[in-house]
């Protein structure tokens, strides 16, 4: 059991953490105090995963006070919340600073996704 461990926990990890560097993701940056997000929340987050959208940039949320994972170190300039940060192979691609409510949110969140190159859509939408 310990070989088995040993020699296959490893590949687990890599593969489980590495998935999430190399794929397209929408990380919003949030507070619980935060009243546009909750606005947000209302409006969007329900319908957001089932949309043409959510299925090529998944969600992922991020507390602005809490310590950034590895992954998103980088990110620099994060002060408003919530804050959009759309990434792809780890990058970031650009940013939704601030919720502009529902209709100009999906406007500008479709002309990032338009900035994701090619090759890395038609990766992605293997997945």
């Amino acid at each position: 059991m310990k070989a088995y461990l040993t020699r296959f926990l490893p590949l687990t990890v890599v593969l489980f953490y590495g998935l999430s560097v190399h794929a397209t993701e929408l990380v919003m940056f949030d507070s619980p105090t935060c009243d546009w997000c909750e606005v947000w929340n209302e409006e969007i987050a329900p319908v957001y995963g089932k949309t043409t959208e959510g299925k090529a940039a998944p969600l992922r949320r991020q507390s602005i006070h809490d310590d950034r994972p590895e992954d998103l170190k980088h990110l620099k300039g994060i002060v408003y919340t919530p804050t959009f940060v759309l990434m792809d192979q780890g990058k970031e691609i650009g940013r939704i600073a601030g919720y502009p409510g529902e209709d100009f949110f999906w406007f500008m969140l479709d002309e990032l996704l338009t900035r994701i190159p090619a090759k890395n859509k038609q990766a992605n939408a293997g997945k």
